[in-house]
């Protein structure tokens, strides 16, 4: 039994398109479909799929409205926006939101690996969306303390490796430790700051970066 996905898109077409692509992977089964963010949330109640693939300009309400009800009584939901927009303002949204991904709808063709990246719990941006990233959350630089935090000078360093984009493995070999120890810090770290998942933790570093 493959990985259920609910997928919600307002475009009838779309939505068929997908689902053809997605159904393709035997990985994947499409769990329900749905045209609206009141869809979205209903089903996602009634279905609880191991994914969402939500688009985000939807008429009575729309896929950020969606996402943040859904988190806020599903907390691990796993959330992959899918749209042909990039509006800057919608992505500072999605990423504060803590979804998992925001991809074009011109990017279909990596979308069986955008869903397998973020079943695994990877973040997933579209190559346009990466390009942007820096200049949305270095917006407003200013200087942080973390120590305010009780944040130490490890878990530091472990931060900044998140933010470069370093997988747990990777942070372990960069700093001589086991992947048990990452994550411990990682926990820690995001009980720390009060913050979801290391997606959020790379914004909030990116974000109060000198």
């Amino acid at each position: 039994m493959g990985k259920r996905i609910l997928l919600i898109d307002d475009d009838e077409l779309i939505t068929m398109s997908l689902e053809m692509i997605i159904s393709s992977d035997s990985e994947f089964e499409i769990a329900g479909k749905g045209n609206s963010g009141r869809e979205a949330i209903q089903k996602y109640r009634e279905l609880q799929p191991d994914l969402l693939l939500m688009d985000i300009r939807m008429d009575d309400l729309n896929g950020l409205e969606a996402a943040e009800a859904i988190l806020s009584e599903f907390p691990d939901a796993v959330i992959l926006f899918l749209t042909t927009f990039s509006d800057d303002e919608y992505i500072v949204k999605a990423l504060k939101l803590g979804v998992k991904g925001y991809l074009l709808k011109q990017d279909y063709k990596s979308l069986p690996g955008a869903l397998r990246a973020a079943l695994a719990g990877q973040s997933v941006f579209g190559g346009a969306i990466v390009d942007k990233l820096p200049n949305l959350v270095t917006s407003e630089p200013q200087t942080y303390d973390y120590s305010a935090h009780d944040i130490t000078e490890k878990e530091f360093e472990v931060i900044q490796l998140v933010s470069d984009g370093f997988s747990n493995k990777e942070i372990s070999q960069k700093l001589f430790l086991s992947e048990g120890t990452v994550r411990n810090y990682l926990s820690s770290i995001l009980e720390k700051l009060n913050l979801r998942d290391r997606t959020q933790l790379a914004i909030f570093y990116l974000k109060h970066k000198h």
